[in-house]
């Protein structure tokens, strides 16, 4: 991603907001689904990804939105190299760790969760939505958390839990940790759409709102 760049719809893309809190920046990762499929392609169990009113969501909200969506089946490490050299990047121009929020969803959460490794940065926040399993400790043994971290992950869906255990093996200072687990009954569903029990916890979390009820 080029952050200095608006290249096109399928591209890089840098969505802006003149309200309050346009000087924090939320770089959104879509799940693995859209990496192979288009926008207007439905999930045969969950139906269409809502990839451009999730970002709409936090636009409305006030944030700068970096996001792009993915083409073939990227590697997550690889991929998050790409993300934390926009964040560099923005910390380089003035922009403080603490205003950047990575948000992933699934495949998403897990490249998320490598840019939380690489950048080490215990100013920066992260929320991870439903992606963590509990095979993940012995399979992922590289990831580290750091930072801020909000997970949320949902009763219904076998491709998240509680990340909890993987907290207690990161060595990194994490200042403010919080798990949501919600009941929506619809199982991985649940984050193709921009759902409030999912989309509130984040935007709270992207403006520092650590003590979530």
């Amino acid at each position: 991603m080029k952050i200095n760049l608006i290249i096109g719809f399928f591209c890089s893309v840098l969505y802006t907001s003149g309200q309050e809190n346009s000087d924090r920046h939320i770089f959104f990762l879509h799940n693995r689904f859209l990496e192979t499929h288009a926008l207007n392609e439905a999930h045969p169990d969950f139906g269409l990804v809502e990839y451009q009113e999730i970002i709409s969501r936090f636009t409305k909200s006030g944030f700068t939105v970096i996001s792009e969506k993915r083409n073939g089946n990227v590697n997550a490490r690889d991929y998050a190299f790409t993300v934390l050299t926009d964040i560099d990047s923005l910390i380089r121009h003035g922009v403080e760790p603490q205003k950047i929020t990575v948000v992933g969803t699934s495949k998403g959460g897990y490249i998320a969760q490598y840019v939380s490794t690489l950048a080490n940065n215990p100013d920066l926040n992260f929320v991870f939505i439903g992606s963590f399993r509990n095979g993940d400790i012995q399979n992922i043994p590289e990831i580290n958390y750091c930072g801020n971290i909000l997970t949320i992950y949902e009763k219904s869906d076998p491709f998240g839990v509680s990340a909890i255990e993987r907290k207690a093996t990161s060595n990194c200072e994490i200042k403010h940790f919080k798990e949501v687990e919600l009941n929506t009954a619809m199982g991985h569903g649940f984050l193709f759409k921009p759902l409030k029990e999912w989309i509130e916890p984040t935007i709270e979390w992207a403006k520092e709102n650590y003590m979530l009820d």
